[in-house]
């Protein structure tokens, strides 16, 4: 999504985050033909791209503050960092960015990069060595969720204006995760945070303007309305084809959907509910994607109220449900049942297995003896995610089948994240909600959601044998370790993992590039100089 403590806040509000594929999603693209209802929209001859935001991004498109889901398109495109991932693939792999090459001393605790030449930030200043300590310095002085990804750096040191080396005050597998995934640091022009520093680290100056050095440029931020970018002239790697981008903020999910049809957005890029997926899926007017992700619907259940006290309840209330069921009304055509505690395509197949057999019975023998008021339970869901409305409502049914009186509420994001730290008894018994990492590490996807102090651990629960295995594989990037940790997890009876989610996106026929500018890493987004017309 996603971390604050130490990885904390994550998701759309926020959210979080390399290895081996584990369910492998391939990339897909379909339909696109001149036949099937409605009639083709002309490709666009000014090279400007009309995209749109659901909703409002949430945060100023400040790479050091910004945390949450929609407005990746906006930090992504216009800074870099020194690492990146291949886009185009379901794995998480890590290449050259503005760092040329990079070494790792065998503890993990020493990082040398060697940088790229002839690259500029947007005011015209040249990248050089400086920027990384001045960029590193800028997101811990700025202490925001992202934070913590540099916040255990001991020093940065520089040999000559590209070579630096990255000290780090402990060994930490996922420091070159840290920076390669989307929310992590990004480099900005010294130059440009000494003249716009005021007193707040240039935070009002970010708010809507950028120092980067990516494709494009920040030329609009209006919030709750408009943003746009611009191709930078002087970008050093694949200049866009497009000139411009046009990001309206269209709030109505039924009239995002009639600009698309009409012609007047190129591509829809997020949050398209089921009905929708489906009448896309069979018009052959226009292209869909289904591409891979680290995202997963997860089930939370809340350890500090009522019947969810007691681990053998929850359990229970995991085996009722059919997540068979729910996957095949919610997630057809854009993704699949779950087999792993942790997200899709972090780590290898036999790893974080996670075994919760479809029984209902256990259930119903312990609703039947209950007292009435122990077995009433809310449901809640994210209320910008129609998807998890429905999980909710299915959920609902099958509780209600097995004995318990269900109601299903809808909680704005900031109230969930309100949750986190609190005793939990302000919030639901159960909740549905849609995740992925801020990094591809295990580690940082375990220790945000099951840790006591996680970002994405909304309720609280832990066990000491999770955080164990967590901090014992981090320092070698153990899998086995890990892969521990979410077994350990699954007891607890606090988390299900329902479905691995893709990214689903349809887009006019005439928009080419869509598969190469996806990164697994990186959802709701693309990297907007890999699209073209054709």
């Amino acid at each position: 999504m996603k971390s604050h403590k130490v990885p904390g806040r994550a998701r759309g509000g926020w959210r979080i985050a390399a290895a081996g594929a584990a369910v492998m999603l391939t990339l897909s693209g379909c339909g696109g033909s001149n036949s099937g209802s409605g009639t083709p929209n002309a490709a666009p001859t000014d090279k400007v791209l009309h995209l749109s935001f659901l909703q409002d991004p949430g945060q100023p498109p400040d790479p050091d503050i910004y945390y949450a889901g929609q407005g990746l398109l906006l930090t992504t495109n216009t800074y870099e960092g020194l690492l990146q991932y291949k886009a185009g693939v379901d794995k998480a792999v890590l290449e050259p960015l503005l760092a040329t090459s990079w070494t790792a001393s065998p503890d993990n605790k020493v990082f040398t990069f060697k940088l790229r030449e002839g690259v500029k930030f947007h005011d015209g200043t040249p990248f050089t060595s400086a920027a990384v300590k001045a960029s590193f310095d800028r997101r811990v002085a700025v202490n925001q969720g992202p934070a913590y990804m540099v916040k255990d750096v001991e020093s940065v040191t520089t040999q000559g204006d590209y070579d630096v080396t990255v000290t780090l005050k402990a060994p930490n597998s996922a420091f070159l995760d840290y920076l390669a995934c989307p929310y992590g640091p990004r480099m900005l022009s010294p130059e440009g945070l000494k003249k716009n520093a005021g007193t707040d680290n240039a935070q009002g100056y970010l708010t809507t303007h950028d120092l980067g050095t990516g494709p494009f440029v920040l030329t609009d931020a209006q919030v709750g309305s408009h943003y746009a970018m611009a191709a930078f002239p002087e970008y050093w790697g694949t200049k866009p084809y497009f000139e411009k981008v046009e990001l309206p903020v269209i709030t109505d999910v039924s009239a995002q959907q009639l600009q698309f049809n009409n012609g007047q957005v190129a591509a829809i890029l997020h949050d398209l509910p089921s009905s929708a997926v489906q009448s896309y899926l069979n018009n052959k007017a226009f292209t869909n994607y289904s591409l891979p992700t680290m995202m997963s619907n997860y089930v939370y259940i809340n350890p500090s109220k009522g019947m969810m006290t007691d681990a053998k309840n929850r359990n229970a209330v995991m085996q009722a449900i059919d997540v068979d069921e729910l996957v095949k009304q919610t997630y057809f055509g854009r993704g699949k049942k779950a087999e792993q505690i942790y997200p899709p395509n972090m780590m290898a197949a036999e790893y974080g297995k996670q075994s919760v057999p479809h029984d209902p019975s256990a259930l119903s023998a312990i609703a039947a003896t209950l007292p009435a008021d122990q077995k009433a339970v809310t449901i809640g869901y994210d209320s910008s995610n129609p998807d998890n409305q429905l999980i909710s409502n299915l959920i609902q049914t099958e509780l209600a089948a097995a004995g318990l009186t269900v109601k299903v509420q809808a909680y704005p994001t900031s109230e969930i994240y309100g949750w986190v730290g609190t005793d939990g008894k302000s919030a639901p018994e159960i909740m549905t909600y849609v995740g992925w990492p801020d990094a591809p590490s295990p580690y940082t996807w375990g220790h945000i959601s099951w840790d006591a102090g996680g970002g994405l651990n909304f309720f609280g629960c832990s066990s000491p044998a999770v955080t164990d295995a967590l901090a014992k594989g981090l320092p070698a990037d153990s899998a086995p370790d890990f892969s521990t940790a979410g077994v350990e997890a699954v007891k607890t009876g606090c988390w299900l993992n329902v479905a691995d989610v893709n990214d689903f996106m349809v887009a006019q026929p005439w928009l080419k590039g869509v598969e190469q500018a996806h990164v697994v890493t990186n959802p709701n987004s693309l990297r907007l100089n890999a699209l073209s017309v054709g």
